[in-house]
């Protein structure tokens, strides 16, 4: 997600509960807490992004702390996501490429406090919220991979799908939130896709893992890739596939629409599992998730392997 995008991404309904108003104030003080400690004055935290985690402005400080809010009840332990994200970023930060870098006022590692863990990067005021063009997404993710194929560290197989199998055995576990035969089919989508990904060693390189435009970042910089939490190993197709036509023509050699279509598949196959584990918590995305599952339900019918 786009670290200084809120008004395009956060439904307003969401911070008039309070509950959830509660949970992100406890988290906002828990990151000025830890910013605090490490001699940052914040005067006027603004809370700029609020949905799986809280993403704050700990201003006056060229500062974002975003703090684990929800996202931990699938990702666990939710530091080694961010311990990766923050390793890559400095990497690739190293190399010149364009990025949002771990602030360098905290130890680029991630921090706790109150129960929340937590992550510090540099703020870039935008200059724009419009959308880079998909041909200009195609040509900076090539380049992306570019340099990310010299990054020295280890990542794990595709660490989104974990979303999946932790996902499922959340809607089993809490019950009454899909029908058993939904369930099966989500389960069955899966057994039956992950077969299809190309996990062969010529074909794995690391990734970004979540390279859509809302993580390009219009700032005075230019545009700054942002958000690298699912960083993993993996084909780049799955990087691809939160592309249009236009935007995977400008990438290199990009593979085909053949070698693309399981990883679309299991992109929204985790998209509908991850919105419905996490319904008890978000229960205004109840409708899109509806939808996702209905186009799935559908193709999987139209492609015959449902009746």
């Amino acid at each position: 997600m786009d670290q200084n995008s809120t008004e395009r991404t956060v439904p307003v309904s969401l911070s008039e509960k309070p509950e959830r108003s509660v949970l992100t104030a406890r988290a906002v003080a828990a990151s000025i807490a830890v910013a605090s400690a490490h001699g940052i004055r914040v005067e006027d935290p603004h809370v700029l992004h609020n949905t799986y985690s809280v993403r704050v402005h700990l201003r006056p400080a060229p500062v974002v702390a975003r703090i684990g809010t929800i996202a931990p009840i699938l990702r666990s332990p939710i530091e080694s996501w961010w311990a990766r994200e923050l390793c890559v970023t400095e990497f690739l930060a190293a190399q010149g490429a364009p990025v949002v870098a771990p602030s360098d006022l905290l130890p680029p590692s991630p921090h706790e406090h109150d129960g929340f863990m937590m992550s510090f990067w540099r703020y870039f005021p935008p200059v724009s919220d419009t959308l880079p063009e998909p041909a200009i997404v195609g040509r900076m993710l090539a380049d992306l991979h570019t340099v990310l194929r010299d990054y020295p560290g280890e990542l794990p197989l595709l660490t989104p799908l974990n979303d999946i199998r932790r996902g499922l055995e959340r809607l089993k576990q809490v019950g009454n939130i899909l029908p058993e035969s939904d369930l099966t089919l989500l389960q069955e989508t899966y057994d039956r896709l992950l077969p299809e990904l190309d996990n062969s060693v010529g074909s794995l390189q690391p990734l970004h893992g979540d390279s859509h435009a809302f993580n390009l970042i219009h700032t005075s910089e230019g545009l700054l890739w942002n958000d690298f939490e699912d960083t993993c190993m993996g084909s780049i197709a799955w990087d691809l596939i939160n592309l249009n036509n236009e935007g995977i023509s400008a990438y290199p050699n990009a593979p085909d629409f053949g070698k693309l279509e399981p990883y679309h598949k299991m992109r929204q196959l985790h998209a509908v599992v991850w919105v419905y584990a996490l319904l008890p918590e978000l229960p205004n995305w109840v409708e899109p998730a509806k939808v996702i599952l209905d186009n799935l339900r559908a193709t999987e019918i139209a492609d015959g392997k449902r009746a």
